[in-house]
C-alpha cells in the first residue's frame, strides 16, 4: 500500500500545502461506499459487460502499469483513482466492479462504467448524438443498485445504510463530451445541461430512497483543459491555456448541479448532501504543478500518447500499438489525453476529503 500524504487547500488563495494526516476519513465511520459514475471512477465494469469492453486499451497494459501487481483492471488510468483514495482514507478495501459477479461486496459496490452517460442513450440518440461505448447510462446504473439492495436488505435499507457513503458522479462529461465530438456546436452541447443535471438530481433522489444518508456529488473538470478538446479546438484559450467555451459549459453544468442540489437538501434536510468542486481541484493542479511535484511544462500533455504539441492523436490513442508512455508517469497531470494520471487523481481525492469532512459526521 502506498504512503497516503495528505494535502490541505487554501481556497482564498488557492495553495496547497502539506498537512499530513489531517482530515483523517476513518473517524466519519464509513462502513460501506457506493459509487456511480464513468470512467473517472470505473473499477473493472467496462471490461466485463461486453466484448468489446473486454478488448479495449483499458484492459491491456499500460493503463495499470503503475497498479498494485502492474496489471490492468480496467481503471482508465495508469494506476490507482479518486475513489481508490477515498476507500483507502476510510480504512475500507478497494471497491469492486459491480460486474465482477463473484466479488465480495461487503464494503460497498461500483456502478460506475467507462463511457457512460447521465442522460439515457435513446434521449441523446434524438437528439443524434450517439454513445458509442456502452448502454449503461445513470439510470441503468441506479437499477442495477436497486438490484443489488433488493437481494442483500430487500428494499428496506435504511439502517444498513445509516454509515454508507455515497458517490453520484462525477457524470455528464460524455454527455457532453459525445456532443462536441460528433460535431453538435457549443450551443447545442450547453442546451443539453438542463437535462444532465435534472438525471443527476433524480439520481440524488433515487439513492436517498434507497437509504442514503451521506452523498457526495461531484461536479466537471473544466473541461477546456484536457488534451482532446485542445488538440481539435484552436481556441479561444483562457489565462490557464484552456478552452474558453468549454471551460464555461462545464461551469455553467456545476452551478446548475449546485442549485439542483440545494433544492434536494431542502427536501431532505437530514440527508447529508456535498457538493465536490473537482473544477476548483484541478485548476489549483494547474497553479501549483511544479510545489506538487509535476512538471509544469507537460501540464497540458498527455503521458502516453503521440503527436503534436498536446502529445494526443485521437485515431491514434494510448493502447495501440506504437504509442508510446512517458517515464515519468508521476510528474504528469495527463494520462491519455481524456484522463488523469494516479498522481492527479490522488491530488484531487486528498482536496476532497478536504471539502467533505467537515459535512459527513466525522469526529463522533
Amino acid at each position: 500500500m502506498p504512503k497516503f500524504e495528505f494535502i490541505c487547500l487554501t481556497f482564498g488563495l488557492f495553495v496547497l500545502v502539506h498537512c499530513v494526516d489531517a482530515f483523517d476519513l476513518k473517524k466519519c465511520y464509513i462502513d460501506k461506499i457506493y459509487q456511480l459514475g464513468d470512467s473517472l471512477s470505473d473499477t473493472g465494469n467496462y471490461i466485463r459487460e461486453s466484448s468489446s469492453g473486454a478488448q479495449s486499451a483499458y484492459a491491456r497494459l499500460p493503463y495499470g502499469q503503475d497498479f498494485y501487481g502492474k496489471k490492468p483492471t480496467g481503471r482508465c488510468s495508469n494506476g490507482l483513482l479518486i475513489i481508490d483514495y477515498l476507500a483507502m482514507a476510510s480504512g475500507l478495501p478497494f471497491l469492486n466492479p459491480y460486474q465482477n459477479r463473484g466479488a465480495d461486496f461487503t464494503k460497498g459496490n461500483n456502478f460506475a462504467t467507462a463511457g457512460a452517460t447521465a442522460l439515457p442513450v435513446g434521449f441523446l440518440k434524438a437528439k443524434n448524438i450517439a454513445s458509442p461505448f456502452t448502454s449503461t447510462s445513470l439510470d441503468v446504473q441506479l437499477d442495477r443498485m436497486l438490484t443489488h439492495f433488493d437481494s442483500i436488505c430487500h428494499r428496506d435499507c435504511r439502517e444498513f445504510l445509516k454509515n454508507s457513503l455515497f458517490l453520484v458522479g462525477e457524470i455528464g462529461i460524455n454527455d457532453y463530451g459525445f456532443s462536441i465530438l460528433q460535431g453538435k456546436t457549443i450551443q447545442q452541447t450547453t442546451s443539453l445541461v438542463p437535462d444532465v443535471v435534472f438525471a443527476i438530481q433524480k439520481a440524488i433522489r433515487r439513492v436517498i430512497e434507497f437509504g442514503a444518508a451521506r452523498i457526495v456529488v461531484p461536479g466537471l473538470f473544466p473541461m477546456g483543459c484536457g488534451p482532446v478538446l485542445l488538440t481539435k479546438f484552436p481556441g479561444p484559450y483562457d489565462e490557464y491555456h484552456c478552452l474558453k467555451p468549454y471551460n464555461d459549459l462545464a461551469k455553467y453544468h456545476n452551478q446548475k448541479l449546485m442549485v439542483a442540489i440545494e433544492e434536494v437538501r431542502r427536501e431532505h434536510p437530514n440527508v447529508i448532501i456535498v457538493y465536490a468542486d473537482y473544477y476548483a481541484a484541478y485548476l489549483s493542479i494547474l497553479r501549483d504543478a511544479s510545489k506538487l511535484g509535476l512538471d509544469p511544462k507537460a501540464v497540458q500533455k498527455a503521458c502516453c500518447g503521440i503527436g503534436g504539441a498536446y502529445n494526443f492523436n485521437l485515431p491514434n490513442q494510448c493502447g495501440n500499438r506504437g504509442v508510446p508512455v512517458c517515464a515519468t508517469p508521476q510528474r504528469y497531470l495527463n494520462w491519455d489525453g481524456i484522463h488523469l494520471t494516479q498522481e492527479a487523481y490522488k491530488d484531487v481525492a486528498q482536496l476532497l476529503i478536504q471539502q467533505i469532512y467537515p459535512h459527513i459526521r466525522c469526529d463522533k
